[in-house]
């Protein structure tokens, strides 16, 4: 039985929820029939990149056997990117078009981005590629500014609070409102993390189903004592032991936890430093990963 993130992926611009910016400018083009060969999509994981990929090689009229998908993994070699130029010199079978996919294309190789730069360059009538990454600052900067760039972002807890709604009554199941917002919480802007905390939800009687929503919030102890931390502006060892044990985590969800936890203490009381917090935090960090994390925290407690 396929996950509920599986389930409810969207197949159409008119089925994504949030990145209203992007479906509105995607459609644009699909309207006036300009569609980039080369696109780039960056934003935090789990944001719908590769889903909005795909879409647009459905709108194109791709086929699904002329959609190839090719991740980090396979793309870190020479030799891919020279096989990838020779392929694409070949037109689809049955005529049409190709769309690859590009996953996690940050991180290939210095001499495969150089490869892929020049194959850019030179794309057939018949080649689309869709660029998706997580830091694209680690890309060339002569690969970005060969592609149409969109920053796909976070669900704002509203359009969150929806999606796990319609999914609930998709699945003919009753979830309580304040299961649902501990669900939000939890998924920190993350659709699919959101999904995947509302399968286990759903698994289990209803008795328990909040106790379950509730184990993610488990996993932000470690966030919550960094928050503390700074409000307190604790010396920078021990900020530094803390960062230590937060390297696995997202760092914008881990920013955006640091954020809910300086607003509440800041609508709370006059607190400089919680407003320093939020200064320091204003920006997203999906371009420099956890270093911005690292960094973020210093310029908070050295002030």
């Amino acid at each position: 039985m396929a996950s509920l993130y599986l389930k409810y992926r969207p197949s159409a611009l008119n089925e994504i929820v949030g990145n209203n910016e992007i479906v509105s400018a995607l459609k644009g083009m699909f309207k006036k029939k300009d569609v980039p060969h080369a696109i780039l999509f960056h934003g935090p994981t789990g944001c719908g990149k590769t889903t909005l990929a795909r879409i647009i090689a459905k709108e194109l009229g791709c086929t699904e056997n002329n959609i190839v998908e090719i991740d980090t993994a396979q793309f870190r070699g020479i030799d891919t990117a020279r096989e990838l130029r020779k392929n694409i010199q070949f037109t689809p079978l049955g005529g049409g078009i190709r769309v690859y996919i590009l996953d996690e294309i940050h991180k290939a190789t210095g001499d495969s981005q150089n490869a892929l730069l020049k194959i850019l360059e030179d794309t057939p009538p018949y080649i689309y590629f869709i660029l998706c990454t997580t830091d694209p600052q680690s890309l060339l900067p002569t690969i970005k500014g060969r592609c149409s760039q969109f920053q796909t972002q976070l669900l704002s807890d509203l359009d969150m609070n929806q999606l796990l709604i319609h999914v609930a009554f998709q699945e003919n199941e009753e979830v309580n409102q304040e299961i649902l917002e501990q669900i939000v919480q939890d998924s920190q802007g993350h659709p699919r993390n959101a999904l995947q905390i509302l399968e286990q939800v759903l698994s289990t009687p209803p008795k328990r189903r909040m106790a379950i929503a509730q184990q993610a919030a488990v996993e932000q102890t470690e966030s919550i004592a960094l928050c503390r931390a700074l409000i307190k502006r604790e010396s920078w060892n021990k900020v530094k032991d803390i960062l230590q044990g937060l390297k696995q985590q997202d760092p914008e969800g881990i920013r955006r936890v640091v954020l809910g936890y300086a607003t509440s203490v800041l609508l709370n009381k006059d607190d400089q430093v919680a407003g320093l917090v939020l200064e320091c935090f204003e920006e997203p960090t999906y371009n420099i990963g956890f270093p911005g994390i690292v960094l973020n925290s210093y310029r908070v407690i050295k002030g």
